[in-house]
Parts: structure tokens; sequence; C-alpha cells
């Protein structure tokens, strides 16, 4: 078994409880009969990930980017998502839109709450700030990597994201010990494997990578369950030399990165994965295989 936590609002609640009338009303009823389960379950995506891009949410919910791109367009005609692309450097293209949760969408999410709007802590000014923000890219790449795995499990029914922790939920959770990235439970099948995941954009030095494992490893000795920490990595040679310095890490880790994705519509679950200490020439290895490092006490039997 892994570490048990509380399930999350990952699915579309086909059966959600009717909102209380509160001030606003006016906002709720006229979104009343425009929001599909699909645009609720969005919100609260967006209220606890902050940001997506068009081809994440394509990933997430919609049969394609153009469909995304509708959809976001009819959301923020609502005022329950606002919309903004963020200007590149020249030469580097144009940046997909990127979408943020707005005032109406908070207000949905208020009232399937139960809470009054104002308990909620939307401020516009703070989700908008995001847009300006310098770990954007980084938030980007973490919300990426997950909504990627929701996309095979959209095409494989036999495949789940069941869990999906933003990086302020897990610090709030293991507070003292860890600051990941994002946590994660994926099943295929009955088999499960939970992980933790380190965004590593090649910014902090590989002593710095490697001291944060200290941290997983007296969480394991605190709780008594071990799980692979997953470092997502920018290039080839990044990947190589944290292999490198990370050979004898005190928890499990897998490194890969978008160099590595060679299977067409498997992303981070495809044979990707790299676990350190292994010579280089291994195979990589898919990630429900990496279900063989998550231990808890009553696994051992």
């Amino acid at each position: 078994m892994a570490r048990n936590v509380p399930a999350l609002p990952n699915q579309p609640d086909r059966n959600p409880v009717p909102p209380r009338p509160r001030s606003d009303e006016a906002v709720l009823a006229s979104l009343a009969s425009r929001l599909t389960a699909r645009d609720r379950w969005l919100i609260r995506l967006l209220w606890e990930h902050h940001v997506f891009t068009t081809p994440q949410l394509a990933d997430l919910a919609y049969p394609t980017q153009d469909r995304a791109r509708h959809g976001m367009l009819r959301l923020a005609r609502l005022g329950v998502v606002e919309s903004l692309r963020i200007l590149l450097p020249p030469g580097q293209g144009s940046a997909p839109l990127h979408h943020f949760i707005g005032p109406a969408g908070a207000r949905v999410l208020a009232a399937e709450l139960g809470i009054p709007f104002a308990e909620l802590g939307y401020r516009r000014d703070r989700v908008l700030a995001w847009a300006y923000s310098p770990q954007l890219n980084h938030l980007v790449g973490v919300n990426g990597l997950f909504a990627a795995l929701h996309a095979v499990a959209r095409r494989d029914t036999a495949a789940r994201l069941d869990q999906w922790w933003s990086e302020q939920r897990c610090a709030q959770t293991w507070r003292g010990y860890i600051h990941p990235d994002g946590y994660g439970r994926w099943y295929e099948g009955p088999t499960r494997v939970d992980f933790f995941v380190e965004y590593d954009t090649g910014t902090e030095t590989l002593t710095t990578v490697a001291r944060k494992l200290r941290g997983y490893a007296e969480l394991a000795a605190a709780d008594g369950v071990t799980t692979p920490v997953l470092i997502w990595t920018p290039s080839s040679s990044r990947e190589a030399n944290l292999n490198q310095r990370l050979a004898g890490a005190p928890v499990p880790v897998a490194t890969a990165g978008p160099h590595a994705i060679n299977v067409p519509g498997q992303g981070p679950a495809g044979p990707i994965w790299r676990v350190t200490g292994h010579h280089p020439g291994t195979p990589r290895q898919r990630l429900i295989t990496l279900a063989r490092f998550n231990h808890a006490p009553q696994d051992r039997r």
C-alpha cells in the first residue's frame, strides 16, 4: 500500500449539491443553465492549480485544441475564466493562451463549497499576478506533466490519474519535511503508484537538488511510507548529470524529460523513467513499474 490521502474532486461531479442562495445570486442564476459538469470541474482545477494553457486544457477535457479554445472563449465571455496571451521575447514566436479562474468562476466555486464568497479568498489581482510571476513557466510545466497523464487516462480506460496535488497542498500537508512541486497517484488496472514530482528547470545546482532528498528520507522515516520522487529535467545532459550526482540517493528517484518521450500517446506514463543508480544503458521504465518502490508498514509482512 501507499501513503493514505483523502480523495480529491478530480473528476466532474455530475450530481453537485445545489448552491445555496447568496448575495451574488444574480450571477449564479445567470450561469446555472450555462455551465456543464466539465465547466465546473475545470473551475475547481483552475482554483487549485492556478493556470492552464490551451493545449493543456485539450489534454484535460476537450477532444482538440480548437475545441478547447472555443470552450475557453465561451467561459471568458461569461466571466468564468480570464484568458491572457503571455508576450515572449522577440524571435520566440507566440505563447499559447493562458487561462485563469475568473470572478464568476470563483463565485460558482464558493457556492458549490457552500461558503460565503469572501471566505473563498479569491482576489483577482493575485490570480492575474501569475501572468507576471517568474514562476509562471515552472507552474505551467508542472501542470503540463499532470495534464499529459490525464490525457493518457482519457485514451486508456484501464488508466486513471486518481490524485493530483498542487505545490501548495503538498506544502500544507508535509510542512517541515518536503516541498514538492506536486504529488500524484496513477493507476493502470489494479496497480497503482504514488509519486512526488520535482520539476527541475536547470537553475539549481546539482547539490541543491540532492539536498532536497534528505527531506523525503526524513518523511519516509517518520511515517513509514516510501514514495518515489520523479525529477523532470529540461535536457538529456542535465538528466545524465543528475543521475550521476544522485547515485545512492536515500529514497527511490527516477528521472525523465521531454527528450525521453519516444512512444506517441503515452507521455509521462510511458517507458521514459530512468531509475537513479542504474547503469546508463539500462532500459527506461514505465511509470506504473515504479510501483515496486511504494512501501508502507502494512506492506512489510
